[in-house]
């Protein structure tokens, strides 16, 4: 690709604003033990202790960030004030060579999306190389005065602000630039990694970022993303252009692990899992989590048309053959060192055919699950090429697949449904299906113009805007609007799982599926058949999962591959070799012995934190707890009719009501009532497992048990309850 200006020419442009130099000191066990801040108002760059109180605590990642944040805002703090930070955090095990997916980095943030607080996870280099440089977290505060880009280079000990003219702002190619800016030669690119988001993020409420790292075999500049909640917006709102970390001494034990034998033995009882099993079980290496298009299709689980439907006939056309034929073969895709399971795909050499890029062959990384389910069926797609072309644009111009997917599919219903009309989308024809619209969309947002930057702030300000400004019924485009507190929901049909309809709708961030995935277990398997079944799975799961986040480590090892004996375990669910391995890493990190049950609690602990933190942001009440009808059942008689004799079913065998003679709204409203009346039964069961009080606020005695709490913590709980 031909660059827009010469390098030196971007780097000649740069003014230096700030520079501070630091002692280079070794990682202990896992921590850096300091934390990075700077505020680019001020243009203060300060370091801050990790105490032992704060490792006990908040572990690290995802509790680090939490922590940081709290200390930083007060309730009344918005995403786009200036004392908002963004923080992106590592955690102990994050750097791990040994072990397949220790190459997280979890940004935690004030959300523009839900106006409440927001953590998303991204692969890449970005996480591993700030710790080896440092710091275990990164926190930043306060708006520059104009673009800039901040250099934290591990190498020297040395770090600077500065101002960034002329770079471009979409991720594929400031990634690219600032990788070749700062690497002292070609070989080097490897030791670079950069945050970035795209020009989309300046005009939109869901953008996302980027985190980079150099594919030395194909010679290209990859990325991942930190993908909810908007984060990319807060990022462009302080005027950073790209955040960089150069490391260039990486090694299998720049942890400095206390036992690093112990994670070789977990390492290696994997890593022969990967060689011996994976062609079996999910073929991660050659395609990754787009394997389970065709799984989802045949459960009826695949979102089509905005979540009415779970399957489609032409799903064949962008399930897992498409993308295992499109995707590069034979070729490590790990997105960090010694991750065996290299399931991180791309498709090199991609013509674009629209958009400022057109004409360009690009490296599209993906699709992965999401963005198959999302830009295809979900808004009626079925042309891998326009799934394709969509997955480059949102990740270059910074825009969070999932919502993008969701807002298109709820604007394309209320076209659908009369609700808005061409005058209303400025032309554009968005009946589902039309793939021309749904790429036009996409750049508008890129270009801040236009209907896409209507959609572009999320289904949750199109049901308020679509109300006020068209008239449109509120409680349709409630019922309809895939999205809790203000997150669009990940792409998962739900109407006969009520585990996974909690798993949405009790996650404290927003409905993402790395909280709770339990579709599988509850409508497939038949696992939880009682609220009590579904309570622990809600208890269990999302605890477990927030251990990945607090330790900078990827969740699909866990359960993306098992052993061969695993469904003869007391539990298949739990993979509990899996586990084992998990405390065997822990302890060969740390030199602390851990039990699952240690780990779980380590886990629960932040869990309640973040559920206190987000009451304190106002997001206080079971209200929040609830998602769209659509999520439990039939919404509209087109629905219920293309399910009518499982719908028909459920009445007359569950619910005792016999359908015959029924009007098809008749058979809706009380289906409709049987639905609601489980989800309540649900919310209590899961509170209770928790031990938060019927309102959805945790107990004083439950974080006391967890050693949680602070008196800060507990003033906020005491204060909501007092109301």
């Amino acid at each position: 690709m031909v660059l827009p200006l010469p390098l030196e020419e971007m780097k000649a442009a740069h003014k230096l604003l700030k520079e501070y130099t630091y002692e280079m000191r070794p990682v202990e066990r896992g921590y850096a033990n300091r934390t990075l801040y700077i505020n680019l108002e001020t243009l203060e760059i300060n370091e801050k202790p990790v105490t032992q109180q704060m490792k006990d605590i908040f572990t690290g990642g995802r509790g680090f960030g939490l922590k940081l944040l709290w200390d930083a805002v007060a309730p009344e703090t918005k995403w786009d004030d200036p004392e908002n930070e963004l923080v992106i955090a590592n955690g102990p095990i994050c750097g791990t060579t040994g072990y397949a997916g220790s190459g997280k980095a979890t940004v935690v943030t004030l959300s523009p999306l839900t106006h409440n607080v927001v953590d998303s996870n991204a692969g890449g280099y970005f996480a591993p190389f700030l710790k080896f440089a440092g710091f275990d977290a990164l926190e930043i505060q306060g708006k520059a005065e104009e673009d800039v880009v901040i250099f934290i280079d591990g190498d020297t000990g040395k770090i600077t602000i500065e101002t960034a003219p002329l770079e471009d702002v979409d991720s594929h190619l400031i990634g690219a630039h600032l990788t070749r800016m700062y690497a002292d030669d070609e070989k080097n690119q490897r030791g670079i990694s950069v945050m970035s988001a795209g020009d989309a993020a300046e005009h939109i409420r869901f953008a996302i970022i980027n985190s980079s790292w150099y594919d030395v075999r194909r010679k290209e500049v990859r990325l991942k993303q930190a993908g909810r909640g908007g984060t990319g917006r807060v990022f462009r709102d302080k005027k950073i252009k790209g955040i960089v970390v150069r490391y260039s001494s990486t090694r299998g034990d720049s942890n400095n692990p206390a036992n690093i034998d112990l994670i070789r033995k977990a390492g290696k009882r994997f890593n022969w899992e990967m060689t011996n099993l994976d062609d079996k079980q999910n073929q991660m290496k050659k395609v990754g989590t787009a394997n389970i298009v065709e799984i989802m299709d045949h459960f009826d689980l695949l979102p089509t048309h905005n979540f009415r439907y779970g399957s489609h006939p032409d799903t064949h056309q962008i399930d897992s053959s498409v993308w295992k034929e499109n995707f590069t073969q034979g070729m490590p895709d790990g997105c960090w060192l010694g991750c065996t399971m290299s399931c991180t795909h791309g498709v090199d050499g991609f013509p674009l055919a629209t958009g400022p890029y057109a004409g360009h062959k690009v490296l599209v990384d993906g699709p992965e699950y999401e963005n198959a389910a999302g830009l295809g069926a979900n808004i009626g797609n079925f042309d891998p090429n326009i799934v394709l072309e969509l997955n480059f644009y949102c990740d270059t111009y910074g825009v969070d697949t999932i919502s993008f997917a969701n807002a298109v599919a709820f604007a394309m219903e209320c076209y659908t449904e009369g609700i808005i009309t061409k005058e209303e989308t400025g032309g554009l024809d968005l009946s589902f299906g039309n793939n021309e619209s749904a790429v036009e969309l996409l750049h508008q947002m890129g270009r801040g113009e236009g209907f896409g930057v209507i959609v572009g702030q999320g289904v949750a300000y199109m049901k308020e805007y679509f109300a006020k400004e068209y008239g449109a019924d509120p409680a349709f485009l409630h019922d309809i609007g895939m999205e809790i507190k203000g997150m669009e929901i990940s792409e998962y049909g739900t109407k006969e799982s009520l585990a996974q309809q909690g798993g949405f709708g009790l996650a404290t961030k927003g409905p993402q599926h790395d909280e709770a995935w339990l579709i599988f277990m509850d409508q497939v398997q038949g696992l939880l058949p009682s609220f009590e079944d579904k309570a622990e799975a809600l208890h269990y799961f999302p605890m477990w999962r927030t251990w990945f986040s607090l330790h900078g480590m990827c969740k699909l090892p866990w359960n993306d591959i098992t052993p061969e004996n695993n469904k003869d375990t007391a539990e298949p669910a739990k993979v509990e070799e899996h586990v084992e391995n998990y405390t065997w890493v822990h302890e060969g990190v740390t030199g602390i012995k851990v039990t699952p049950e240690d780990l779980l609690k380590q886990s629960e602990r932040v869990y309640n934190f973040q559920k206190v933190f987000s009451i304190r942001m106002g997001r206080s009440g079971r209200k929040f707890d609830y998602p769209p009808y659509r999520a439990m059942g039939p919404v509209t008689i087109a629905e219920y009719e293309s399910r009518a004799e499982r719908y028909d079913g459920q009445l007359r065998d569950i619910i005792g009501v016999p359908p015959e003679g029924l009007a098809t709204e008749e058979k809706m409203a009380k289906l409709r009532a049987y639905k609601l009346d489980q989800y309540e039964q649900l919310l209590d069961a899961v509170y209770k497992r928790r031990g938060w009080d019927g309102d959805s606020v945790p107990t004083v005695e439950k974080l006391r048990e967890l050693k949680m709490d602070l008196p800060e913590v507990v003033k906020v709980v005491e204060s909501v309850r007092a109301k």
